[in-house]
C-alpha cells in the first residue's frame, strides 16, 4: 500500500491497466494493484513500465520503499533520523526541527529500502538510459521518427484545458508552441524580462515578440523593474532552497513567468528544458571527445541543477510543470542518434532544428543560436547591478544575504591547481566546504591521482584552515577507486558532507569514477570547471590571485626554468604560442605539467618554500621537490 504520494503522473496507467486487467480507476490506484500483483521483488520491474513522473513511498511489511521517476523530474526528499519521514521539498522536512544533513535528496537511479523495525536504510540501485548502440539508420529515417517521439512527448502531457509554455523565442519552446498550435490546443505563451536603464531590450523578449507575431502564436510577457527584481529574489532564493548564480538567474525568469500565467488561471504550463542535454545545446558538448556520453553525463545531474528548481517554482504557485524533452521514450532514443546529427558545421542541436523546420517553424528561428535564460531576460545582469548597488564584491555575496543553507562538501584535493580553484568556486557560489580528501599514491603514475609534493596538501589546508582526510593507496588502476570511496564515506561520517568536489577539467576517466563513488553513497557531485576553456582557466587562476607554480614537467618547449617560480600572465602567453606550435595543453591536461598552489584567494597564509631542489629526468623531464616549506603572513 502507498505509505505517501507527493507526486503521481502516469501517462500509461489506462494502457497498464488494461493490459493487466486491473480495474483501476486512476493511476495511483493502477501502481498499487500493479505493485499488487507483481509483488514487491519485482518493485524495478514496476517502476520501468511508468511512464510518467512520480515521487511516492510504498509501504510492504516492515519496509517503506521510496521511488521517484529515473530522471529526477519529481523531487523527493527523507530523512531516517529518529524514524522515516519524507517531503517533495527540503524545507517541508527541515521545518519539522531536523538539522540539514539529516535531510538528504533521493537519487533518481535509487530505490530507497527502510527497515521500520532496526532502522536501517539501503539504496537499490536502478538502472539508467543507454548511449548504445547508436542508431544505424539514414538522417530522413531519423527524423522522421523523431518527430513522431516529439509530438507524442508533447500530445500525452496537454491537459484537457489551456496550457502555458514558458517562452524565449528559441529553438525548444518555440517547437513545443507550433506543436501545440498543430494540434489544435489552446495554449498562451509567457515571457519575462528586465528593463533597466542602459539595458538593451532583453534578447528573448525581442526574439518571443518576433515569433509569437510570425506563427501567430498568443503571448503574453511581463516586464519588471530592478526594484521589482530585488523583492523577488527574496522570496525567490528560499523557495528554491539555493543561492547559486545561475540557478537563481534562470529560476528568475521561471518565477516572474509563472506569476503572469497563474493570474491567467493556468495550472499546467510546459517548459524546453531537457533539450540542451539529449541534443547537445552547450558549450560542454561540442568540445566533449565522446558527445553522447556527456549527454548522458549530463542528465545524471539535471535533478540536482534544474528539476528541483523548477518544481519549487511552480509548485509554489499551484502548478504542474510538463517537460516533454524529458519525455522517457524521446530521451532513450535521443541519446543514441549519432554525434554528427547533433553537432555540425558549428551548429549545435542539428537534427532537433530539422525536425523544427518540417514542422514548419521558419529557419531563422529555428537555427537562432542558444541564449542562457539569465542573460536572454537580462536578470542576470539584474543581479549584478544589485550586489554592486549593495556595496558587494560579488553576486554570490548578494544572493547568500537570502539563503545560506547549501549542500556541505567535501573537495578531493591534490595539491594541485585545478582542485584549488574548484574548492574556491564552490565557496564563491556560497556552497560550505566541511573537508578536504587528498589520495596519497605510492604509484607514481597512478591513473587517478596527482603526486608530486602531496604531502604539502595538510600544509594547504591549515592556510585555508579546513580540515583534510589522507587515505591512503598502493594506486593499482581501479583498485584505488575503493581506496577513493574509504575516503569519501569518511568524509561523510566524520563531516556530515552531503556532496564532493572535483576539479575536473577534461579528464572522462576521473569524472565517471568520483561520480560512480558518490552515486552509490547517495551524495551529489560538483565539477564546477567541466571543460572549462584551458587558456581561460589559467588566466583566472593568475587574475583571482592564485600563486601556482609547476612541480613537474614533462613535454616538449618546457625545461626546468618553468619549475618552482610562480607562473604569470607572460608564462601563459608562452603556453598559448607552445599550443600553436606543436599542440601542447595549456592548463596541462595531457600530464604535459603538474602544479602546486602556494596561495590563493581562501588562503589565510600563504605557503613560503623554504628549501627545494629540481631533479632531471632529461631536458624535458623533471621535477620540483619541496624539502621544507612554512606558513607566513599575507
Amino acid at each position: 500500500m502507498f505509505s505517501n504520494i507527493h507526486v503521481l503522473y502516469i501517462y500509461n496507467w489506462k494502457e497498464l491497466n488494461t493490459e493487466y486487467a486491473l480495474g483501476a480507476k486512476d493511476a495511483a490506484e493502477l501502481v498499487s494493484l500493479l505493485m499488487e500483483k507483481k509483488g514487491i521483488t519485482k518493485l524495478n520491474e514496476v517502476l520501468d513500465e511508468l511512464d510518467g513522473i512520480y515521487a511516492f513511498t510504498y509501504e510492504s511489511g516492515n519496509h517503506v520503499y521510496a521511488c521517484r521517476d529515473v530522471l529526477g523530474v519529481a523531487p523527493l526528499w527523507y530523512s531516517t533520523k529518529d524514524g522515516f519521514t519524507s517531503a517533495p521539498e527540503r524545507k517541508d522536512i527541515l521545518n519539522k526541527g531536523l538539522e540539514a544533513e539529516d535531510v538528504k535528496e533521493l537519487d533518481p537511479r535509487t530505490i530507497l529500502n527502510y527497515n521500520i523495525k532496526t532502522g536501517k536504510a539501503e539504496l537499490l540501485r536502478r538502472d539508467f538510459f543507454s548511449i548504445i548502440p547508436e542508431h544505424r539508420k539514414s538522417e530522413d529515417e531519423l527524423i522522421r521518427e523523431l518527430t513522431g517521439l516529439v509530438i507524442n512527448a508533447v500530445s500525452k502531457r496537454l491537459p484537457d484545458e489551456k496550457a502555458g509554455i514558458l517562452f524565449s523565442g528559441g529553438i525548444d519552446s518555440t517547437l513545443i508552441a507550433q506543436i501545440c498550435q498543430k494540434l489544435g490546443v489552446p495554449f498562451v505563451c509567457y515571457t519575462a524580462a528586465l528593463e533597466c536603464g542602459g539595458m538593451k531590450e532583453a534578447e528573448d523578449l525581442v526574439y518571443a515578440k518576433k515569433v509569437a507575431e510570425r506563427l501567430n502564436f498568443p503571448l503574453k510577457t511581463k516586464v519588471i523593474k530592478l526594484y521589482e527584481a530585488e523583492k523577488r529574489l527574496k522570496e525567490l532564493v528560499p523557495l528554491i532552497e539555493d543561492s547559486n548564480v545561475v540557478k537563481v538567474g534562470v529560476g528568475l525568469t521561471f518565477h516572474v513567468a509563472c506569476e503572469l500565467a497563474r493570474k491567467d488561471g493556468i495550472k499546467f504550463i510546459f517548459s524546453g528544458l531537457g533539450s540542451e542535454e539529449i541534443f547537445a545545446g552547450y558549450e560542454r558538448h561540442i568540445k566533449s571527445g565522446d558527445l553522447n556520453k556527456e549527454c548522458l553525463a549530463g542528465l545524471l545531474r539535471m535533478h540536482e541543477r534544474d528539476t528541483y528548481r523548477d518544481h519549487t517554482i511552480t509548485a509554489h504557485y499551484g502548478m504542474q510543470l510538463l517537460v516533454p524533452f524529458l519525455d522517457k521514450n524521446l530521451v532513450g532514443y535521443s541519446l543514441k542518434i549519432p554525434a554528427e546529427h547533433k553537432i555540425a558545421g558549428g551548429q549545435n542541436k542539428v537534427i532537433i532544428r530539422k525536425v523544427a523546420e518540417g514542422l514548419g517553424v521558419p529557419k531563422e528561428f529555428a537555427q537562432r543560436k542558444k541564449r542562457a535564460a539569465q542573460y536572454g531576460s537580462n536578470f542576470d545582469k539584474a543581479i549584478d547591478k544589485l550586489a554592486k548597488k549593495a556595496g558587494l564584491k560579488s553576486k554570490s555575496a548578494y544572493l547568500d544575504r537570502f539563503y545560506s543553507r547549501n549542500p556541505s562538501l567535501g573537495a578531493m584535493f591534490s595539491s594541485g591547481k585545478d582542485s584549488a580553484y574548484a574548492l574556491w568556486v564552490m565557496q564563491k557560489q556560497n556552497y560550505p566546504i566541511r573537508c578536504m580528501i587528498t589520495m596519497k599514491s605510492r604509484n607514481p603514475d597512478s591513473y587517478m591521482f596527482h603526486t608530486p609534493n602531496i604531502d604539502l596538501a595538510s600544509l594547504q589546508a591549515k592556510a585555508m584552515q579546513i580540515p583534510i582526510i589522507f587515505q591512503e593507496t598502493a594506486g593499482v588502476k581501479e583498485e584505488e577507486l575503493l581506496d577513493m570511496k574509504k575516503a569519501i564515506e569518511r568524509a561523510k561520517k566524520e563531516y556530515c558532507i552531503e556532496g564532493v568536489v572535483t576539479g575536473a577539467l577534461y579528464s572522462q576517466y576521473q569524472r565517471e569514477r568520483i561520480e560512480k563513488i558518490c552515486y552509490s553513497l547517495g551524495m551529489k557531485v560538483f565539477s564546477p570547471l567541466w571543460h572549462m576553456d584551458q587558456e581561460k582557466e589559467m588566466r583566472q587562476l593568475v587574475a583571482e590571485g592564485f600563486e601556482v607554480v609547476l612541480s613537474s614537467i614533462a613535454a616538449e618547449g618546457l625545461d626546468r626554468k618553468w619549475l618552482g617560480r610562480k607562473i604569470n600572465a607572460k608564462d601563459i602567453d608562452n603556453l598559448v604560442k607552445l599550443k600553436k606550435k606543436i599542440g601542447i595543453n595549456i592548463a596541462g591536461e595531457g600530464g604535459e605539467f603538474e602544479s602546486l598552489v602556494l596561495d590563493g584567494p581562501m588562503f589565510r597564509q600563504r605557503i613560503d618554500v623554504v628549501d627545494s631542489e629540481i631533479v632531471e629526468e632529461s631536458e624535458n623531464v623533471a621535477r620540483f621537490v619541496v624539502k621544507k616549506a612554512k606558513l607566513v603572513k599575507k
